[in-house]
């Protein structure tokens, strides 16, 4: 890129999707950590920069060797959902790791907030127990940052139903894996639409109610903020 009629040598490179975030700690003695291990080659290719749209973890900055913009599409999928939110609608956060991003949903829809509170059962398996929050016969727009399997999704929407909430319930993710059998649970007839983002290519799949918002414009606007030298605050996800 050229500046100020000098140039800057690197490269950016933008991962909308940075799925190796997912492994920022070992699961056992001896075990490589994935996000580091790939931002160490990224940086040995000449990488200064990296763009990666709602990260999984917001340690992703402190773990990566290069320079990290972490942007976030809640904006634009919160514009998305438009007028299907109506006035008595509840925001509600699948678990408690979803709370903040709940509530950067609420605040943009200027919805209350809901969350849906886990207990571990065993090692292996969790149960969901009630939600915090009022939402009986108001319609729920349930947020996550992405869906895999489907599992927490799942869950949550079982709880927000049995606890009376207005059924053709929404939900919103970012990054949509959509692992099997995450199309078949997402394909109840209590969810109305599923909506996530195109950082994934997403396959068709008739059982599932599902809408994309594209991120073009969000990295679009990221790139042409770098190449310019502007602050990129109102494009950054939340620490």
């Amino acid at each position: 890129m050229r500046a100020g009629g000098r140039v800057r040598r690197g490269i950016t490179a933008v991962v909308p999707y940075f799925g190796y975030a997912r492994q920022d700690r070992r699961g056992r003695a001896g075990q490589a950590i994935g996000v580091h291990v790939v931002a160490g080659v990224l940086a040995s290719a000449g990488t200064r920069r990296l763009i990666v749209v709602d990260p999984h973890t917001a340690a992703l900055e402190a773990i990566c060797a290069v320079a990290v913009e972490m942007l976030t599409a809640v904006p634009s999928l919160a514009q998305a959902l438009g007028e299907q939110v109506p006035d008595g609608a509840v925001v509600v956060a699948p678990d408690l790791g979803a709370v903040k991003l709940a509530e950067h949903y609420g605040a943009l829809l200027s919805r209350p907030v809901a969350v849906v509170r886990k207990t571990r059962l065993s090692g292996t398996t969790g149960g969901r127990r009630g939600t915090g929050g009022r939402r009986r016969d108001r319609q729920v727009v349930i947020v996550d940052d992405m869906i895999s399997t489907g599992g927490t999704i799942e869950a949550a929407v079982e709880v927000v139903a049995g606890h009376g909430a207005a059924p053709e319930i929404i939900v919103v993710a970012t990054h949509g894996l959509f692992v099997e059998p995450a199309a078949e649970r997402l394909g109840c007839a209590t969810i109305r639409q599923v909506l996530v983002t195109d950082t994934l290519a997403q396959p068709v799949a008739p059982a599932m109610p599902l809408s994309v918002c594209s991120v073009a414009p969000l990295l679009a606007d990221a790139i042409g903020g770098l190449h310019r030298e502007e602050p990129l605050d109102d494009l950054l996800a939340r620490a």
